[in-house]
């Protein structure tokens, strides 16, 4: 008679195993949805009309996985452009590159780093959400022009390597840290689209959030040099790591510029060191956060405890980093605005905090102290600039 300890592990397995096939449903009938109706962006053919997001595919673009890479385009207001920097998860080493996100390893809970491509399913995350939202009439960017450069390389958008490694199964398998490739040519696409806009958010979430000081100058400098007022937004950055020099350098093999300036264990801080040092007076200054990051201080937890998975400790943890964190953003630039919340979402969030807030549906619904993250981020825009939610801290 099998032991009670054994009958509890088959059940744990036998959970696992249901979660994932489960997730793996949901997320294969959301993108069978997506594809098979109206709600698929359509290819951008010619010139696109207003209103409209398009998606364009770049052939020298390449998702992680080799396969295919397209961005998102809207078309509004040409003289108000948003380039945004997407989100989706990291890699760091051969262990976090040998395991993407699949929908059923979400839901079981089991280890998920990186959207390794892009599928129907993952349009969900990119736009008609948040700031990206054309369908509400809350969302103050509305009558802005996008380009939203996707992500699905697990490099912060920086790398430039072929980098082999086995996979869970035993294969070999190779990862295309092409995340700076897929950005030139996206900016190539948002220079013909729009070659003028005289105001620009250049934003991103999560992945994107680290990206925005490493290529904020470079955006400025090769494809828009003559636009003057230029905010950026970093929406959840903070993933304290010793070894990030070490991976932009020898796994991602970013641009010696990039890896160069990684001088500690925070490398959005140090990408806005550098920043600020070379272009300091250039731009307006944004950071935004939840408290306690559920899934930032996973991440973490693995990073130091190799458990992927978030829980009261590592989320305190998280709390106090951010606490330095401020102090060091401010240090670099006195003029550094910030929007803290502490939004929960039931199950999800596991007692912690949410995820990036500029592409969910709370960007404009949530408040903190009476303003929407929407409210404060269309204000830094027009250059009223202000806290909110620093007494959260």
């Amino acid at each position: 008679m099998p032991s009670k300890s054994n009958i509890n592990k088959q059940n744990i397995r036998h959970g696992i195993v249901f979660a994932s096939k489960a997730g793996d449903f949901i997320e294969q009938s959301i993108g069978k949805t997506i594809d098979n109706t109206h709600l698929k962006a359509p290819e951008l053919v010619g010139e696109p009309q207003d209103m409209v997001w398009y998606r364009v595919s770049l052939d020298k673009g390449i998702s992680g996985d080799g396969s295919e890479y397209y961005i998102y385009v809207k078309k509004a207001d040409p003289s108000k452009l948003c380039i945004f920097l997407s989100g989706g998860g990291v890699a760091w080493n051969e262990y976090t590159a040998a395991r993407p996100v699949t929908g059923g390893k979400v839901a079981a809970g089991l280890p998920n780093y990186y959207w390794n491509n892009l599928r129907p399913f993952t349009q969900v995350m990119n736009i008609n959400l948040g700031i990206t939202d054309i369908i509400g009439r809350n969302n103050p960017f509305k009558d802005w022009s996008f380009v939203v450069i996707t992500y699905a390389t697990g490099d912060f958008h920086v790398g430039n390597n072929d980098f082999v490694y086995t996979a869970e199964d035993g294969t070999e398998q190779t990862l295309h840290f092409h995340g700076h490739v897929n950005f030139l040519e996206s900016m190539k696409v948002a220079e013909r689209l729009f070659p003028n806009p005289s105001k620009m958010l250049i934003a991103g979430n999560s992945a994107g959030a680290f990206a925005v000081p490493a290529l904020a100058a470079e955006i400025v400098d090769d494809y828009y040099p003559s636009c003057r007022d230029v905010t950026l937004l970093s929406d959840s950055g903070q993933l304290l790591y010793k070894n990030w020099r070490k991976t932009a350098r020898n796994i991602w093999k970013s641009d010696e510029k990039t890896w160069k300036c990684i001088h500690s264990d925070n490398i959005t801080v140090d990408w806005y060191r550098q920043l600020c040092k070379t272009h300091g007076d250039r731009f307006r200054f944004l950071y935004s956060s939840s408290t306690r990051d559920y899934l930032l201080s996973a991440y973490y937890n693995d990073i130091i405890n190799r458990k992927y998975e978030t829980n009261a400790m590592v989320q305190d943890m998280f709390y106090e980093q951010l606490h330095v964190m401020v102090d060091e953003l401010l240090e670099i630039n006195p003029d550094f605005k910030f929007f803290f919340n502490d939004w929960k979402l039931p199950i999800v969030t596991n007692g912690g905090t949410v995820h990036t807030a500029v592409r969910e549906f709370y960007f404009t619904t949530k408040r903190v102290a009476g303003v929407s993250m929407a409210k404060w981020l269309i204000d830094a825009v027009s250059g009223l600039e202000y806290d909110v939610g620093t007494h959260l801290l």
